[in-house]
């Protein structure tokens, strides 16, 4: 089960999703508010409209159970989900994840008083935090070039929508997940990408779960940042393959993964 981030839709995510298919079946849905997801965004239900989304996402699925890998914002819902539904977890991976005592900075709180207005603002200055980790990815112009134009054709053609980012953010008041963290049962895997590259998400916040979930292990998928999924989703497939197929690796062990 593989859940997006904060911007929702699941194309983004579409290089990782066929890597990962390539040893596992994936299921995967755009987040509740979003154009494609078969669910709404309940606000009266506050974060855990992620876990009826979930629920109904598994049974239409035919599924009881399912190892659930969330990315970013979607692995703060992951991470809830398998603390209100440990018996429907098999196993948690938690890619690039906001620390669980996160709050939003300056930047985002002006966001969020007006996200239409601010929304390419958003856009522009992503594109400056990302640009570093893609340019380590594709040391060639060319094919850096290459990739930057395929990323952008995907997330123009599956835009998200920029007041339904905001209302996510919101629901994120009052929900504590350090808490959420002593209530998971499943093995876990925390993914980063390399110290320097993620300059979206602070990589000491993310291992922050490795010592707040019992067992939690660390894999670091070298050479990527925040974006590692589409910019080496075969990496990333490998990590979270290894991790599904050996859960009996040594608590808090560190795995590094640069084939």
């Amino acid at each position: 089960m593989l859940i997006p981030g904060i911007q929702g839709r699941w194309e983004w995510m579409a290089p990782a999703v066929t890597a990962l298919s390539r040893t596992c079946r994936v299921v995967t849905e755009s987040l509740p508010g979003d154009q494609g997801s078969s669910s709404a965004l309940d606000t009266t239900r506050g974060f855990d409209t992620f876990v009826d989304w979930l629920d109904e996402l598994l049974e239409r699925n035919g599924l009881e159970q399912a190892s659930v890998c969330g990315v970013s914002y979607g692995g703060l819902i992951a991470l809830r989900y398998a603390a209100r539904r440990p018996e429907r977890v098999a196993r948690l991976i938690l890619a690039s994840t906001p620390s669980p005592s996160w709050t939003p900075n300056c930047r985002i709180e002006r966001y969020l008083r007006a996200p239409r207005l601010m929304s390419s603002i958003f856009v522009f200055s992503s594109f400056f935090r990302l640009y570093p980790e893609i340019a380590a990815a594709f040391p060639r112009l060319s094919t850096r070039a290459a990739f930057c134009v395929r990323h952008l054709r995907r997330v123009t053609k599956y835009r998200f929508a920029p007041t339904t980012m905001a209302e996510r953010v919101r629901l994120l008041t009052g929900t504590d997940f350090a808490a959420d963290c002593a209530r998971v049962r499943a093995p876990t895997l925390v993914v980063t990408g390399s110290t320097g590259l993620d300059r979206v998400v602070d990589i000491a916040g993310t291992r922050e779960y490795v010592g707040l979930i019992p067992g939690a292990r660390w894999a670091e998928v070298a050479g990527t940042g925040h974006i590692g999924l589409v910019t080496r989703p075969d990496r990333f497939a490998a990590a979270v393959s290894q991790f599904l197929g050996d859960v009996t690796a040594v608590p808090s062990e560190r795995r590094r993964v640069s084939a």
